[in-house]
């Protein structure tokens, strides 16, 4: 098939005076976009790179591609990962990966941790704060907290100052927050304990309910999922400054020297619920093809998983992106995984793989 491979490299983006420095932390390199091609190629597949700005509608008019492969983040606004995908929806062009109304929502955490809330998956108790001089409502919420930003990703925003104690370091850490990134600031009770993701490709064949049954008996239901093994930041590998927290810093700069346990080191049942959240948490947000669950185990409530997000467009490093890591742990070549994606894509729409 013809395929269009659409993401947004790192070296095209806007750069202008005193931009953040991790502005474009969550865009893609080019050793990325090499080995997509190289994926999609090894079966049979033409693959075309464009990248996802302005150019794009008069070049996929121009190529007119069967289908597409895409992986954009967007440059701006506050669902800028919806914008290719309404693109494409608008030129009718099919795509891999979830669709617009998801894409916006997901980006946007406190409107993923509403639905969330909504259907009775756990998630921390939480509050938006657009206003510095907002008082936390102690009636869901207490110290400690941990603060972020609300629509950005790759761990933008997060730090050890992430973790907030009391009112003063709440404020300071407000502050930075509307300053740098120039967004509500999402607020959470901080969750102590370990932090797990679980990444999983397909969509669901059978119902799965959108609530967590209230009896435990009840039979977990995600046909059409594949749920790779749980993988675990391993944080002791880290500087004491890190403070237990999956930061950006850890993301990015130490992206290459990436310190993890997959299969994390969780019992059969723990792997169960978590498998059970993250086929949960894919449907109520209405994700297709590919997403990544993060979680946090509450160390003193004998681990309970808290959700904390869901990604539905996870990175496709086969170094160093957690999907990827995940599905190697099950034996999967990176060829398998990307090819995968594609392939549930083809499926939906109904294509003809020999076509084009």
């Amino acid at each position: 098939m013809r395929v269009a491979l659409l993401a947004n490299l790192k070296k095209n983006a806007p750069v202008w005076p005193g931009m953040p420095d991790d502005m474009w932390d969550d865009l893609d390199t080019e050793e990325t976009i090499e080995a997509i091609i190289r994926a999609l190629e090894s079966r049979g597949h033409q693959v075309t790179f464009l990248e996802g700005d302005r150019t794009l509608f008069y070049n996929l008019e121009k190529l007119k591609p069967d289908i597409c492969f895409n992986i954009c983040e967007g440059h701006f606004g506050d669902a800028r990962e919806a914008q290719v995908p309404a693109i494409l929806e608008f030129l009718r062009i099919p795509y891999t990966g979830s669709r617009v109304l998801t894409l916006a929502l997901c980006l946007d955490k406190p409107m993923t941790k509403r639905i969330l809330t909504y259907h009775d998956l756990p998630t921390p108790p939480f509050q938006v704060f657009e206003r510095l001089d907002e008082e936390l409502d102690r009636s869901s919420m207490d110290f400690p907290c941990f603060v972020k930003p609300s629509r950005e990703g790759t761990g933008m925003g997060v730090s050890g100052e992430s973790i907030v104690h009391n009112e003063a370091e709440l404020r300071a850490q407000l502050q930075r927050i509307f300053e740098r990134y120039n967004q509500p600031a999402l607020v959470e009770r901080f969750i102590e304990g370990r932090e797990v993701t679980v990444g999983l490709v397909g969509n669901l064949t059978r119902p799965a309910a959108r609530r967590v049954p209230e009896d435990e008996a009840a039979p977990r239901i995600f046909g059409g999922l594949h749920l790779f093994p749980p993988l675990e930041v391993n944080m002791a590998a880290y500087p004491p400054e890190e403070r237990g927290v999956y930061t950006g810093h850890i993301k990015v700069e130490l992206a290459h020297e990436f310190h993890y346990l997959c299969p994390a080191p969780l019992s059969q049942e723990q792997v169960e619920e978590l498998n059970w959240l993250a086929a949960a948490t894919f449907r109520v947000t209405g994700c297709l093809d590919v997403a990544r669950v993060d979680f946090r185990l509450d160390v003193h409530d004998n681990d309970k998983p808290y959700i904390l997000e869901i990604n539905p467009l996870p990175g496709l490093n086969p170094e160093y992106s957690d999907l990827c890591i995940e599905a190697a742990a099950d034996g999967w070549l990176y060829e398998e995984l990307v090819n995968r994606i594609l392939d549930e894509a083809i499926r939906r729409y109904g294509l003809d793989k020999k076509g084009g």
